[in-house]
């Protein structure tokens, strides 16, 4: 693609000169660079170069030959050699005919971009928009450069402060290793190893734990069922690090050149990949997957038919029984027609990171971000410098806690093999991604026999009733990973199939705070409780206030999945009032959760109602918080 743009170049680069006569003379010289004309229409590169240079060596002020040998090198990527001839060129020919200064200032500006060199690229172009006529600046080129150093004249004063650190020993052993990724906790590492360049070095999964911030152990490959004989890599995993898709290319089963395929962990096993189907995959190139958190969506790169440029984004949500939606193009304003690759969805589900070409940036392929605001991707932002330069930036990962970024960054040399190392810098303050998450987890076990659950976890916003993270425990030891946002009023809801749900109200359980939460299942039978937490009442009212929805809706879904089940639901107060009065609000209270069941369609000889008042407080009306933990509706098994 970088090649195809410079050649491009050739062609696209426009200049004041708008006849074709020359600047000098000579019949000899111009002969030559005519000649040089033909070889180059041939893409005889070479052998062009050889004839413009015998034309300005016949005739030094031939501001001609200058320029398309200029032109040339710029094609051919020889930025030295073509800023060295623009220096002979200027010296030569300036001094004689100063109407070349813009045309000089032109293919400077060209090259300083390309070199990173944007305050001295700013200073060339300022002597273009000085010098070139009123009809060049209604054309294409210049607008379309204008925009791009007028950008860069706005980003320079924003230039961040960043440290790069590469990552330490006995990571980065390997020739190339690139695309990181890491779970919620950040204990571990994912990323594609590669042997060396050659067509037998085939691209394979590793990973590797953290023991501290500094200290990583030697990377092993993920699993024998999941890196083969062919080529496996870009993966990306779930925050708990137990459902992984990844890339693999020209596996017997793919629909074309690389697909995506998907891998679940059992008890500490990967389990066998499966391809994930047309739903997902195409005939062409699908690859470079993100997953949200808690993998209930994904992201990814294709160059498939239907999108807006090469390389789209697309997505895909998973369903309820761990199907996919079809996938579909993320559309504009994320894609355009030109390449967008390497989609991040961050850990709070709400901010996608991608490289694309297609945006204003510093040039080739730079990072941007994109916000969601109500369910609606916006404008991609560009990260700035110095994370985005004048080369091609393909990927970021970004941990869940914002402390660093990880990425992976080439290295050439003359004469030695192509390295690629894995690095990682703090995570620049001045980007705003979102509220802080907080990263716990715990296990859920059975209350009676202590025996570990695979149950259901899910995080709501109490405010909208939208599902924020869901996770599963466990099955072998009930293990289970949450992130919590900071700011969001949400209820924790683990439900499993033949036992009472248990409901937490997140900021009054402080659950947050717990480092290993014990989530105890009740198994239904006559006689259990659960507290039926995040039902809310104004202040002396029995109304239910539209944050209580979450709780009811999974109240009434527990009933119909258990239609044999009655219940009876207990209303209580605080100590607050006279006995009488907390009597009467307590049923009033119970009798609205009652009313909301059997609008939904539960029958009524299946709900009894009682009000306890301040009668059977949970712990002493002693302070403030005690009172409101007592007061509470509860739900009884009858």
């Amino acid at each position: 693609m970088r090649n195809l743009l410079l050649v491009l170049l050739l062609f696209f680069l426009a200049f004041v000169a708008e006849a074709q006569t020359y600047s000098v003379s000579d019949g000899r010289a111009i002969k030559f660079f005519e000649e040089g004309e033909i070889f180059l229409k041939q893409k005889r590169y070479s052998e062009a170069l050889q004839k413009y240079q015998a034309a300005w060596e016949r005739s030094e002020t031939f501001f001609e030959a200058y320029q398309k040998g200029t032109q040339l090198l710029i094609t051919q990527g020889k930025l030295t050699e073509a800023e060295a001839l623009i220096g002979k060129g200027k010296s030569a020919v300036m001094p004689v005919k100063n109407q070349f200064a813009v045309d000089f200032a032109w293919l400077l500006t060209s090259i300083y971009l390309k070199q990173g060199r944007f305050e001295e690229a700013s200073q060339e172009f300022q002597v273009v928009e000085q010098g070139a006529t009123e009809v060049f600046k209604k054309g294409g080129y210049f607008i379309e450069m204008k925009q791009k150093v007028d950008f860069l004249r706005k980003q320079l004063p924003l230039k961040m402060n960043i440290e790069k650190e590469i990552l330490p020993s006995p990571l980065n052993g390997f020739a190339l290793q690139y695309f990181p990724v890491l779970t919620a906790d950040g204990k571990q590492l994912f990323f594609t190893r590669r042997g060396g360049t050659a067509a037998f070095d085939k691209e394979d999964i590793y990973i590797s734990q953290a023991e501290s911030t500094q200290i990583w152990t030697a990377p092993q490959s993920i699993s024998t069922k999941i890196n083969s004989s062919f080529n496996e890599g870009t993966c990306s995993v779930t925050a708990d690090g137990n459902f992984l898709i990844f890339t693999s290319c020209d596996s017997p089963d793919s629909q074309g050149s690389c697909d995506l395929y998907s891998s679940e962990k059992l008890g500490g096993e990967w389990q066998a990949p499966k391809n994930m189907g047309f739903k997902i995959n195409s005939s062409s190139w699908d690859s470079q997957p993100s997953l949200s958190a808690d993998g209930r969506l994904l992201f990814f790169s294709s160059d498939r038919r239907g999108g807006l440029g090469g390389n789209d984004i697309w997505y895909a949500a998973r369903k309820a029984d761990g199907s996919w939606t079809e996938a579909k193009n993320l559309g504009a304003p994320i894609n355009t027609p030109k390449d967008e690759i390497s989609p991040f969805l961050f850990f709070n589900n709400e901010t996608l990171f991608f490289a694309s070409d297609g945006h204003l940036g510093f040039g080739g392929m730079d990072i941007f971000l994109s916000r969601v605001s109500v369910g609606v991707f916006q404008k991609p932002e560009n990260l700035g410098l110095p994370i985005n330069d004048h080369l091609d930036q393909v990927a970021l990962f970004i941990t869940a806690q914002k402390d660093y970024a990880y990425y992976s960054e080439l290295s050439t040399s003359s004469g030695s093999a192509d390295r690629a190392f894995l690095y990682r810098f703090k995570f620049p303050e001045e980007i705003g991604i979102g509220e802080n998450l907080t990263v716990t987890g715990g296990k859920v076990i059975h209350a009676k026999t202590g025996q570990p659950i695979s149950a259901q976890l899910s995080l709501v916003s109490l405010a909208n009733d939208s599902t924020r993270y869901q996770f599963q425990s466990n099955e072998h030891d009930g293990s289970f990973l949450m992130l919590y946002p900071e700011q969001d009023a949400a209820g924790l809801y683990v439900e499993k199939a033949g036992f009472l749900p248990k409901i937490y109200n997140v900021d009054r359980d402080s659950i947050k705070n717990i480092k290993d939460l014990k989530v105890e299942l009740v198994p239904i039978a006559s006689g259990e409780e659960f507290v039926f937490e995040n039902v809310f009442f104004d202040f002396d009212s029995f109304d239910l206030k539209q944050e209580s929805l979450s709780s009811l809706r999974r109240l009434h879904s527990f009933l119909l999945s258990n239609p044999k089940v009655s219940i009876r639901i207990t209303g209580h107060t605080d100590n607050l009032g006279s006995d009488e009065y907390n009597l009467r609000l307590s049923l009033q209270r119970a009798q609205s959760v009652q009313r909301y069941l059997e609008g939904e369609g539960i029958r009524a000889d299946r709900i009894q109602v009682v009000g306890k008042g301040l009668r059977e407080p949970m712990v002493p009306n002693s302070n403030p918080s005690n009172q409101a933990l007592n007061r509470r509706i509860t739900v009884s098994i009858q």
